[in-house]
């Protein structure tokens, strides 16, 4: 604990996501939450460690992938019509896409530290999973056709999106653990058990960007650890999925009309649908008008109107689990990109999403070169490229928002490795060959010699 007190904040910003919310207020999903809270701990901390000389060295590259981003943010705060108004969403931006980032980096020292913070993510996976569960099974959770059967977990009706998210980060992660040869059988089983036992959840919750993101991130997990590797996972997730839906009925009929909607863009979309599609384009509206600088931070709402057509609806029905009947309204395109592009231009685009494009570029790199450190290679691009799928579908809104700056934190973690990873002998591929060479070196293996 000595060693890894840094960490702490950390855990607490993941795990602090299974409080539960009050019932009864759909806004409450965009108010500062306790795992907010963790996450400005966890930048405290990073800056008192900073002063005191024990963070891991950034590179000119890390420094510019990190930092670009805040000059974006800048220029579209500045030039939005009301600044003032646009201050809030200066601050959370700067939350999510640069502090906590550049916190996970530099206080995540080896590997070891990189797969606590993983675990974390598949403890609040498998808790807020099996909420969901009960709530399906005892019509306790959102409302969805008529019943209150939709898996939300804690994060209730006001953020759907919220449990089917953090239950598909943490099957990405122990899909990662379980196909990586170098680790443990016994560490790989659970993992494998974990993944399997996380699919049911994921499928309850009735998301459909969050199937489309799973299924692309583990996707790309299992071709990077092998062909037959993946195949056997496969194997095993259509095994479950035939169980569960064909075998047991678990949501059959409603799990198949949500997978046929996906293709239903031009012939009887839903409403969901007709909204999504109808705020791209009021969101492409809005950055033609402004293609430099966009409408500014915050301005998507109050530009709505003046760009969407007749086929907009007014809101979004929520109720159950706990909650009335409410009607949410839309306040955002549903698209990361599309939503950087329309507030903030090309200026923010291109500094935002240059940035991922370059930490994915430079991950799989580090992957296809080999060495050590395999499953933290995994477990960090597959959630990175879940978040950048998922971003096709979803933008940041709700408690688990905060998750995303770990993850891109994770990300940067592995992709830009400290001059002196190599070289340490905290950079192995396993926690217990740094023991050994501790050992070795005539030290007890829980005490780790100071950088």
């Amino acid at each position: 604990m000595r060693r890894h007190w840094p960490l702490l904040p950390l855990a607490a910003t993941v795990l602090f996501l299974l409080a539960p919310l009050p019932a009864g207020d759909a806004t409450t999903s965009g108010k500062v939450g306790p795992a907010d809270a963790a996450s400005l701990l966890l930048v405290s901390v990073c800056a008192l460690q900073a002063l005191r000389g024990r963070v891991r060295v950034l590179t000119p590259l890390g420094v510019l992938v990190l930092g670009m981003p805040a000059v974006g943010l800048a220029v579209a705060t500045m030039t939005a019509g009301d600044p003032y108004a646009a201050l809030p969403g200066f601050v959370r931006y700067l939350q999510v896409f640069v502090l906590v980032p550049a916190a996970v980096v530099l206080l995540v020292r080896d590997a070891g530290e990189f797969r606590i913070a993983a675990g974390c993510f598949v403890v609040l996976a498998l808790v807020q999973g099996a909420v969901g569960v009960v709530q399906y099974a005892t019509h306790t959770g959102a409302s969805y056709q008529g019943e209150n059967i939709r898996a939300v977990g804690t994060f209730g009706p006001g953020d759907v999106m919220g449990m089917a998210t953090v239950v598909a980060y943490g099957l990405v992660v122990a899909t990662a653990v379980a196909l990586v040869p170098g680790l443990p059988r016994r560490v790989r089983r659970i993992a494998g058990g974990c993944a399997l036992a996380l699919v049911l959840p994921l499928v309850l919750s009735f998301s459909r960007g969050a199937w489309i993101a799973t299924f692309g991130a583990a996707a790309l997990v299992m071709a990077l650890a092998g062909i037959r590797r993946a195949l056997k996972v496969l194997v095993a997730l259509t095994a479950v999925g035939v169980v569960l839906v064909g075998g047991l009925g678990v949501g059959s009929e409603m799990v198949a009309e949500r997978l046929t909607s996906i293709t239903q863009v031009s012939s009887a979309p839903d409403q969901s649908v007709t909204d999504r599609y109808t705020m791209w384009a009021a969101a492409e509206s809005m950055w033609r008008e402004r293609p430099a600088v966009g409408v500014g931070l915050k301005g998507f709402p109050a530009n709505r109107d003046g760009h969407s057509s007749l086929g907009l609806s007014s809101g979004s029905d929520t109720a159950g689990a706990g909650q009335a009947y409410i009607r949410q309204p839309l306040l955002s395109p549903h698209n990361m990109y599309l939503l950087i592009l329309s507030e903030q231009g090309l200026i923010g685009l291109v500094a935002l999403a240059g940035g991922w494009a370059a930490l994915l570029v430079a991950g799989l790199r580090r992957i296809a070169s080999g060495g050590g450190m395999r499953d933290c290679g995994l477990v960090a691009t597959g959630l990175f490229v879940w978040q950048l799928t998922d971003f096709l579908y979803a933008d940041i809104g709700g408690p688990s928002t905060v998750l995303t700056g770990v993850i891109i934190g994770l990300a940067a973690w592995w992709a830009l490795p400290s001059p002196g990873d190599a070289g340490s002998p905290r950079g192995g591929s396993s926690a217990a060959g740094s023991a050994s060479g501790a050992v070795s070196r005539g030290r007890a293996p829980g005490v780790a010699a100071r950088p």
